[in-house]
Order: C-alpha cells, then structure tokens, then sequence
C-alpha cells in the first residue's frame, strides 16, 4: 500500500458533507487544525472518507504508540468486550484493572512501593493528583511552570499556561497557583529580560518563596519533563533533578506528568528516566492503550493516604480500556520502545540536516519520537514565525504527511513508535518541500 497516496484534493466531497454537518451539530469549542475525515488507520497510514491515504506523524497527538489498530491490541480489546463492558472499578473489582495497576507499580521511575489511581484522561489524572497532594501534605499552594499545558478541566486548567486562549473568560480559577520560568535550553540563550535561562530555577527560591508564599505552605510543584503543548521544550541536564532536590529539601511533593512524553515516547517508557529522577506522583495517559481512553495517577503509597470515598471513577479503568492499556505495554517492552530511541535519533538527524539548509529553521530538538523543528524569521532578531510553520503545517497535510504544531512556533513530530526509517526518509523529504515552498 503506497503512502501517502491523495488521490483528490482534501477536503474532497465526502468530507465536505461531514464538515458541513459537523459544523451545524458539534460544539465549535473543538480546535481542529485541517479538514482531514478520517474512515480508518493501519499501522502509519490514515485513510480518509474519500479514499486519500495520509503517513500519520502525529500519532492523534502523540496517543496511538503502537500504530493505527495493531491487531494484538484489537484481538484484547475484542476478547475483553466479549465478557464484559463495564461494572464500575470505583466499587467493584476485575482482574485487568488490578492487572494493569500492578504493571503501572512496576514500570513507574524508583523502588518505592506505589498505588494507582485509573481516570478517563490525562486531565483526570492532574485532577487527582491536585486533590491527592493537598489531602496528604495538608498544604494548599501549587506551584507550576509557564508554557506548561496539563489539561483544561478547572483544576489543571489553572496550572496550564502553554495559550491564554485555553484560561480567557474562565475565571477565577483554583486560588494559590503559582507559576515560575520553565528552565530549558532553546533557541535564545536568554529570556527578554536578560536573565539566562540556566537560573530560571533560582526565580522560585529568591522571589516566590520570599514574597509570595513559603515552602512550608507549598503542597507539590508539577511538571512536565519535556513541556508538550509549550513546544517540545528540552530541558538542560540538571533541571529536573534540581527540581527534584528543592521538592526533597522543603518537603514539596513532585508531580511529574508525563502525559504526552511517558509509554516509549522519548526512547525510554518514561522521560524521566533521563535524568534518574523519581517523582512522588507520576501522571499519565495518551499513549498508555493506543488509544482507548484511560489514564492513571501513580502516586508512592506512603502518599497515597486518602480514605474509602474520598475520589472516585465511574468509567476510570474500564475493562476494555485495560485491556487495551496491558497489551500495548506488552508491545512497548518487546521493541517499541527501543525502536523510539533508535528511529528517534535517525528522524533527529535527518531534521538537523534541513536546518543547515533552511535559515528559517531556528531549533531541532527533542528525545526519541518526541522532536520538535522551530520557524523563526531569518535575520538578527530571530523572531518565532508562527506563520510560516502553519503554512507548513498545511502544506504537508495537503500533499499526505500529517504533522501538528505547539508552542509559539513548532511542529512536533510524533509518530507512532512503529515507525521505520522508510517512513522518516518519505517523511522528511515531504517535510522540507513544504518548508521550501512556504519559504517562497
């Protein structure tokens, strides 16, 4: 099967008339980026209703890990549905759902003994940790970082920061959030304001622990240790474990979401592997069941205090969602992981050889299948051009390669960990026509 192959023009007729009934019938809440329909996925490729077939580099947002209805997960999902759909694990029990929380204790970062808590999503999953850390620590303040995205229901909706479009009009949110500079390495070496980036920390100890509240009033501070939604943002070396040491030294909880980065993403089943950080809690979701919907909050069971009835899930941990969840890990332990890392650094590679052709290409970055190319305005100032990246955006979907942007001005490459090196050479040679022609 030849991917991509477009056959006509999308949106074609078929997807005009489901365009034009969503538009009467779907909330416009939605942020849809480009008019692909889709009828089915196998494996890389997405087919849309009128027979256009699509390489999918972005994975529904980084969520199918182990490609469009790999059959080992449609057989789980299948065997499952056939005994039962639902019973409700917030007061009952089954076997898949205490299957996949005893895998979840024995992939989560460190040695310490851990409890699950299974939600719907990863906005679900930051709720409870929010609840979580302030009923164990009986503190109420929560600090985050700017540019970071962890959801957009109330609670993690305060903490996010990555587009003011996500909080306009919501307010007032959570009280006692606070938000500090993201430490990372980028394309400026400084902030507008002068300070290097490498100090960024320091802004929390010398101005909001002395002017705006004290650690010993801090319940936990969250993050993301690749920040996702805010533009793939790698952060230097002992970033992480300097948060990890201030949490430690004032008794702070750290709340790592790996929501978009965690299940093989980065080369490794979670990011913070990278830096041997282990956190207090550990939120995921997305790519944990290849796209069934289910997440978990994996918190250490010295934290885990709360009582019988203190938070609950109707459909957290639905059977067949745990089903799906224990035979996707089961495919990111027999190779997909590794196959992160190993395409992840070719993908990288070849990205890093189009910058040295492209000016308005600022920045590579990124671990494993997690990459992010940034557009900036060729010249001195080296302004983010968010223009020209949706241009590029559009181009690629008009000519099959499915990509998305986040942050000011990146597109993110994140393919399902399937991926082949034929995929990544097909994918990069559509990826730099589109940037050659939007820089004409």
């Amino acid at each position: 099967m030849k991917i991509p192959n477009i056959k006509i023009s999308p949106p074609g007729p078929k997807a005009k008339e489901i365009l034009e009934k969503d538009h009467l019938y779907t909330a416009p809440a939605y942020g849809r980026v480009y008019p692909l329909v889709v009828k089915q996925g196998r494996g890389m490729a997405i087919e849309d209703v009128d027979g256009n077939r699509f390489l999918d580099f972005m994975a529904g947002i980084a969520v199918v890990s182990t490609g469009h209805s790999h059959p080992a997960v449609v057989k789980a999902i299948e065997e499952q549905a056939r005994k039962f759909l639902h019973i409700c694990g917030s007061d009952f029990y089954y076997e898949p759902m205490v299957e996949l929380a005893e895998k979840l204790n024995q992939l989560a970062s460190g040695s310490s003994p851990k409890k699950v808590f299974l939600t719907n999503s990863g906005t679900e999953a930051i709720e409870a940790a929010i609840k979580l850390t302030r009923y164990s620590t009986k503190r109420q303040h929560i600090v985050a970082f700017e540019g970071a995205f962890h959801g957009r229901t109330l609670g993690s909706l305060s903490l996010t920061t990555s587009r003011s479009s996500h909080r306009a009009h919501f307010g007032p949110l959570i009280p006692a959030i606070h938000h500090v500079p993201y430490g990372f390495d980028g394309h400026a070496a400084h902030d507008a304001d002068g300070r290097p980036r490498s100090e960024r920390l320091d802004y929390l100890e010398k101005v909001i622990f002395r002017r705006e509240v004290t650690p010993e009033e801090v319940a936990a501070i969250f993050v993301e240790p690749i920040q996702g939604e805010g533009g793939y943002i790698v952060p230097p070396p002992g970033f992480l474990p300097a948060v990890q040491d201030l949490c430690r030294r004032h008794g702070i909880l750290l709340v790592l979401d790996e929501i978009q980065s965690g299940f093989g993403r980065t080369g490794k089943m979670f990011a913070c592997e990278h830096w041997g950080v282990e956190p207090d809690i550990l939120c995921v979701a997305k790519g944990i069941a290849s796209g069934l919907p289910i997440g978990a909050m994996i918190a250490r069971s010295e934290i885990s205090s709360w009582t019988r009835g203190t938070h609950g899930s109707t459909f957290g941990g639905n059977p067949v969602a745990c089903a799906a969840a224990l035979a996707t890990i089961q495919l990111l332990e027999e190779g997909l992981v590794a196959n992160a890392a190993e395409t992840g650094r070719y993908l990288k590679e070849q990205l890093a050889q189009i910058q040295k052709r492209h000016a308005q290409i600022g920045d590579v970055r990124g671990l494993g299948l997690m990459i992010g190319v940034e557009f900036i305005q060729p010249g001195a100032d080296r302004a983010l051009d968010r223009h020209r990246r949706d241009q590029v955006v559009q181009k690629c979907f008009e000519t099959g390669l499915l990509l998305l942007g986040c942050g000011e001005a990146t597109i993110r490459f994140c393919p399902p960990l399937i991926v082949t090196r034929e995929d990544v050479d097909t994918a990069v040679m559509i990826f730099e026509a589109a940037v050659r022609e939007a820089g004409q």
